[in-house]
């Protein structure tokens, strides 16, 4: 089953081109669609880090990966890399409406910068979702807001997480108010559509539809505009 699971995984990182994500859109334009940042450095997990941004890409949800540093990183355990577009520096929790923390290496160099910790810690107490997978849940650990929460993890951080107070479930998915957290990769359907559940996807669609419609009729009058300027 693992091996099979696997296969979808890399035929998904496969569609990218050059082996990193396509270059997100300008933080400074607005968008007509939910915002998710995604939070990365070197070591990350490829997978865990390019299969919410897929999926969520898909259901036309705007992600962005931000970071200690803007730049190219590699993941941990593969060639692939990933850009990240913003600094944490250059971004605000009120301009997102989600958070993910993929796991992998990455999250331990995470925990060390300040800004970071800082960033997650203001991000949670927003009320705003925020998801962590595998090693991501440590990060959360040092922004001192995990004391009381149900959630999982990679097995491998499951003592770190009891000490911090988690109560601790071997579940593909554990959602404790606005924080979604997960084991490993088997578990990422289900972490990417508990990321897209959380949004409130029927609000944004509506949005979605009505800046749509909105766009259509400006066309048309446009269009109609320029027909009797031409008569």
């Amino acid at each position: 089953m693992r091996k099979l699971f696997f296969i979808p995984i890399i035929g998904f990182i496969m569609m990218f081109s050059g082996c990193e994500v396509e270059e997100p859109e300008d933080v400074d334009k607005p968008k007509k669609m939910a915002k998710v940042a995604v939070l990365v450095t070197e070591g990350f997990h490829d997978g865990e880090a390019y299969m919410p941004i897929g999926y969520l890409t898909n259901k036309k949800v705007h992600t962005l990966v931000i970071g200690p540093e803007t730049g190219k990183v590699k993941a941990y355990n593969s060639d692939f890399t990933i850009n990240i577009h913003k600094t944490i520096k250059d971004v605000s929790v009120d301009y997102f409406d989600a958070l993910i923390i993929p796991g992998g290496r990455a999250p331990s160099k995470l925990r060390e910068d300040e800004a970071v910790v800082g960033f997650v810690r203001e991000f949670y107490k927003s009320g705003k979702p925020v998801a962590a997978i595998c090693h991501g849940p440590q990060v959360l650990i040092t922004a001192g807001v995990m004391e009381g929460k149900t959630a999982t993890g990679f097995e491998g951080i499951k003592e770190e997480l009891l000490e911090a107070g988690v109560d601790f479930k071997d579940e593909s998915v554990v959602i404790d108010a606005n924080l979604i957290t997960s084991r490993t990769p088997p578990d990422l359907y289900d972490f990417s559509r508990a990321i897209y559940k959380s949004l409130d996807p029927e609000k944004w669609e509506k949005k979605v539809e009505k800046k749509e419609k909105i766009e259509k009729e400006e066309k048309l009058e446009k269009e109609e505009k320029k027909e009797e300027e031409e008569k």
